[in-house]
Order: C-alpha cells, then structure tokens, then sequence
C-alpha cells in the first residue's frame, strides 16, 4: 500500500516510504483461512516462520485445519502434529484454549467471531491462556482486518535504537504511538508491520547491520 496520505509523526511517513521502496509489499499475512492466520499466530510464538509452515502442513495432510476438526481431537495427537513449531504440547494447549473460546462463545464460527467488537474480542482473546498482546493483535489484523497495530519485538528494536521512543515504553505505549500517528487503515498497519519485520530480519539484528540498512540515517 503505497503511502498517500499526512501523518502526525513525518518519521514514519519516512521510514515507511523507505522501507516500501526497498522491499516493496509483502503480501501479510500468509494463510489461506481467518483460521490458518488463527493458528499460524499462536504456532509463531518463538519460532521461525519456516516451522510453522511445516506445522501447518502437517495440519493441512491430516485434514485437520478447521475449528471443528482440531477442536474434537485429542491434544496428543495434535501435539503431535504441530512439533514442528517447537513447544508442541504448550502451543496445542493454548490451541485448544483458543477452540474453546471459538466454539463456546462464537459457536465454532470465525465469521461470527469477527463481527464481535474488536474492543471486546481483544479483551476475550487476551484472557485465553498464552496468547498475549502481540498474538491477539495479529488475529485481529491479519485474520479478521481489523486495525490493530501489531508490535513485535523488531518494532520496539527499530524504534528504540532510532530513539523515537524510550525504552522504558510499554507494549501499549508503542501501538499507541501508532496508532495515534496513522489512519486506521488495516492494509497500512498491515503492511507497515510486514516491512518492520522484514528490515527486522535483514539488519537489525541484535547486532545491528546498519550498513545497507534503508533506514540507516532515517
């Protein structure tokens, strides 16, 4: 999504207009299904993206990625089939938590989840065991489109070391700051995630690669 529009903070029309003619769209988030962007979410907790697509197509060759079907089996056997996410019998937990909201107050259906108020399903997803801010987010933006900036751990790096915010911010203080400072489009908080992610992984590292970097005198 190409940037058309003033910001409040003109430092991030500049770091996302660098990072958008650098990188170009991302095409966030990758998932055929609100669902699979569901679970996708949970599965990535501390782990690379490249294990949950092996979870998820072991999911996929059982048949099993649906509300309904992983929801009527057993844990172990879906431990089993997500290993390769790492933390399997944690991760099929909070799974199972999250189905179980799905189906006890939604009655099994995404659709009916999405028409919930976001405020209100944001404090429904946050009270499900293991999932946190950033995976509630996540389902929020990339499985139901609705504008909740996700902040990550690339996001608090990049800001903190270009001194935008102090390290000392919360994880609200720095969605708020975006969210105070952008339009509430989902395709922009969508792709402005991606992008952050994306020079996340490319340069800012713990130790940073600040040469090449496009944001290197942002």
């Amino acid at each position: 999504m190409k940037i058309k529009y003033k910001t409040r903070d003109p430092r991030l029309k500049r770091i996302y207009k660098r990072l958008y003619k650098c990188f170009g769209p991302q095409g966030w988030w990758p998932g055929e299904t609100p669902f699979e962007v569901a679970v996708g979410a949970i599965l990535t907790q501390n782990t690379a993206w490249s294990n949950v697509t092996k979870a998820i197509k072991n999911l996929k060759d059982a048949r099993c990625l649906s509300p309904n079907h992983l929801w009527s089996i057993n844990k172990l056997k879906l431990s089993e089939l997500i290993r390769p996410s790492g933390y399997f019998n944690i991760k099929a937990e909070r799974l199972k938590s999250f189905l179980a909201l799905l189906h006890k107050r939604y009655k099994g259906s995404m659709n009916t989840m999405r028409k919930e108020d976001p405020l209100i399903l944001r404090e429904r997803l946050l009270e499900v065991k293991g999932i946190g801010p950033e995976t509630a987010d996540s389902i929020l933006l990339y499985a139901f489109n609705h504008p909740a900036f996700v902040v990550d751990a690339y996001t608090k790096r990049i800001l903190f070391r270009h001194k935008i915010l102090p390290e000392k911010s919360r994880y609200e203080d720095i969605q708020e700051f975006f969210h105070r400072n952008l339009p509430h489009y989902p395709a922009l908080f969508n792709e402005f995630h991606a992008l952050i992610v994306k020079v996340g992984k490319e340069y800012c590292w713990r130790r940073p690669r600040c040469r090449g970097c496009p944001l290197e005198d942002i």
